[in-house]
């Protein structure tokens, strides 16, 4: 058996050229830690945020990254059950890049970042479920508590985040209104399951909220863009609404909408998913909510392109493109 794997790294901040598959010394996990063959990782915003040195946490070089994978354990550290070994899991991205991270072939991580996913995905798929709907659900159920009757828009439609949304609200009863910037995915955006798509640079979307709501509004809107767009879209809430600012991929100044915060006694939060780990019951309750609907396939993760671990750049220029719909995962070869 080699005793080397190859694992992503990077030595210095930049675009995905940055990005190195390196052949490194496999890895043994410590205490309370396991180590994974990879299948599949899937990509996220967060990882090319710490790629280019814009995330919460700064990398210390040589440093790893990736959050969602799906694999084997094939080896557990001091304190761990070793009936583990021999598990098909996928990993709850409930660890820092500080110290962990899953791009390659082999990966260590906590033992309690190991989740399950139903034998009727693929491990591509497998790799696609926490990070989006674990977002998703935390805001619109545990907080929001989504039902029949509720308008609820979602930004940046094509995103993994917001299609995990959409199916959530549907799956709820609500009906699910998609904001896209350009007409370009209108029609993929539909067909997965979108009640309406706004074409933002086309339509007045304060206007066309007001037709498809009755003129009421959105109860819930969940934005993971903000910037200036926060003032449209804070006039499209309903009154008592719920705005979830769960991300910034506008990166120019957010202005506070304080007009339709006041006269629509509209309620502002800030969201991300790790607010259910200080919460057992409600973590518990989310990991049971999306197995259960992964399961009936009322929950479906949509992989947007699926590329080999030696194209770890070309899948970063993708993701930076933002040409995809859904997810973007590299598999990872036997």
């Amino acid at each position: 058996m080699s005793k080397v794997a190859k694992i992503v790294q990077f030595h210095k901040l930049g675009g995905p050229e940055v990005l190195q598959v390196e052949a490194l010394p496999i890895p043994e996990p410590g205490k309370d830690e396991v180590r994974l063959r990879i299948k599949a990782f899937a990509l996220n915003r967060a990882e090319a945020l710490f790629r280019q040195g814009h995330y919460i946490l700064q990398p210390q070089f040589p440093a790893k990254l990736g959050y969602e994978a799906a694999g084997v354990v094939e080896a557990v550290g001091p304190g761990v059950d070793e009936s583990l070994i021999g598990k098909t899991v996928n990993t709850i991205p409930n660890f820092s890049f500080s110290h962990y991270g899953v791009y390659g072939e082999v990966a260590v991580v906590p033992v309690t970042a190991l989740g399950t996913y139903p034998d009727t995905l693929t491990p591509e798929e497998g790799a696609s479920v926490w990070m989006q709907y674990l977002t998703a659900y935390g805001a619109l159920v545990h907080i929001a508590n989504v039902g029949p009757g509720d308008f609820v828009m979602l930004p940046a439609a094509s995103s993994s985040t917001a299609l995990a949304a959409m199916e959530i609200v549907k799956a709820e009863g609500g009906t699910a209104i998609g904001i896209t910037r350009t007409a370009t995915k209108k029609a993929d955006l539909l067909a997965l399951g979108y009640d309406h798509v706004v074409v933002s640079d086309d339509e007045d979307v304060v206007k066309r909220a007001a037709e498809i709501t009755g003129g009421t509004g959105a109860r819930i809107i969940f934005d993971p863009v903000l910037g200036s767009g926060i003032e449209v879209l804070a006039q499209s809430a309903a009154y008592k609404g719920i705005y979830f600012a769960y991300g910034l991929l506008d990166r120019s100044p957010t202005p506070f909408p304080v007009w339709s915060a006041l006269s629509k006694a509209l309620t502002l939060r800030g969201w991300a998913f790790p607010e259910l780990f200080h919460d057992a019951e409600a973590l518990r309750k989310a990991k049971d909510y999306i197995f259960r609907h992964l399961s009936t396939g009322a929950l479906k993760p949509k992989v947007a392109k699926i590329f080999a671990l030696d194209q770890i750049v070309e899948a970063h220029r993708f993701m930076d493109s933002n040409d995809q719909i859904g997810k973007i995962v590299v598999k990872v070869e036997e």
